[in-house]
């Protein structure tokens, strides 16, 4: 069955995929399930037997933003680095799916979001009779912290435009502006991958983080240097790589969204706080479909 803008989709059928992840370090299986009308996403760690294992994914549900974005439920099942597969499930306009993993994060697989799409491809996607909800913003949302900021701005589809600077030659100052489609989403972002510097990788062992990290997902910087023999897969794979990031961050808003991002210097902890304060601001919002036959707005 074709995909629709104006209708709800979950997988075709299972998929299975397992990898690293990229700060545990722990080797997760992930199974990526249907699921049924307004199901939503949900997570299910299947590793944990004796309490409350599911964790729907929402705004709330977001506890924690240190270099990733980590959900977790009131009983303290936690899932963490779920932007990567967010973003994907957001760009081919995936609504509903269960997630079952037996370890604490999904695994990084190449750094980018470019296996995800090739596992959901394989699943397929099925259209479902209900109709697909959007966010649509109606009024400007920002949030400040420092020279950072993220902003939401009403507009007729998702767009999404980002910013960034690093004292670090291969990056420097980069800024890409893009309609996000499952196209372009396709052609423009997923194949960029996640980035670090050498110099913080000691620091963030110690603390617990970067412990699967390695060059086959990650690009690596030293100083003015990219280690990765195989170099970039774009010049700008930096500043497209955040631009996915926030793809998948605003995706546990439930709904796509019919808004303008800006994001300037802005990473995992901003965009959680922009997706709270577009919620804690109902003006600034409705819930609506486009499709006429379809239209419930409310």
């Amino acid at each position: 069955m074709s995909v629709s803008p104006y209708h709800q989709h979950t997988v075709a059928g299972p998929v299975i995929f397992a990898g690293v992840g990229v700060h545990t370090g722990a080797h997760v299986r992930v199974a990526v399930r249907p699921a049924g009308i307004d199901a939503g996403v949900t997570f299910i760690r299947t590793d944990i037997r004796d309490g409350d294992n599911a964790i729907r994914v929402s705004a709330e549900a977001v506890r924690q933003t240190r270099l990733g974005t980590v959900i977790s439920n009131d009983a303290g099942a936690s899932v963490s680095t779920i932007e990567h597969l967010m973003a994907a499930l957001s760009a081919l306009a995936i609504d509903n799916v269960v997630v079952e993993l037996d370890g604490p994060e999904v695994p990084i697989l190449d750094g980018s979001a470019q296996v995800f799409v090739q596992v959901l491809d394989q699943a397929g996607r099925r259209r479902q009779e209900a109709a697909r909800s959007f966010i649509e913003v109606l009024e400007p949302v920002e949030v400040v912290e420092g020279d950072k900021t993220a902003t939401l701005l009403p507009c007729d589809s998702f767009e999404m435009a980002f910013e960034i600077q690093f004292d670090s030659a291969p990056i420097g100052r980069q800024r890409v502006d893009l309609e996000v489609t499952e196209q372009s989403f396709r052609e423009e972002l997923a194949d960029c991958r996640t980035f670090g510097f050498l110099k913080d990788v000691e620091a963030l062992r110690a603390a617990g983080l970067a412990r699967g990290a390695s060059m086959e997902n990650a690009v690596v910087l030293d100083g003015d240097r990219v280690l990765n023999p195989e170099g970039l897969r774009r010049p700008d794979e930096f500043v497209r790589h955040k631009a996915l990031d926030a793809v998948g961050d605003l995706y546990v808003l439930g709904a796509p969204l019919l808004a303008r991002f800006e994001g300037r210097y802005a990473g995992h902890a901003l965009n959680n706080l922009l997706v709270r304060a577009l919620m804690a601001n109902p003006q600034a919002w409705r819930v609506r479909t486009l499709a006429p036959e379809l239209a419930q707005v409310g």
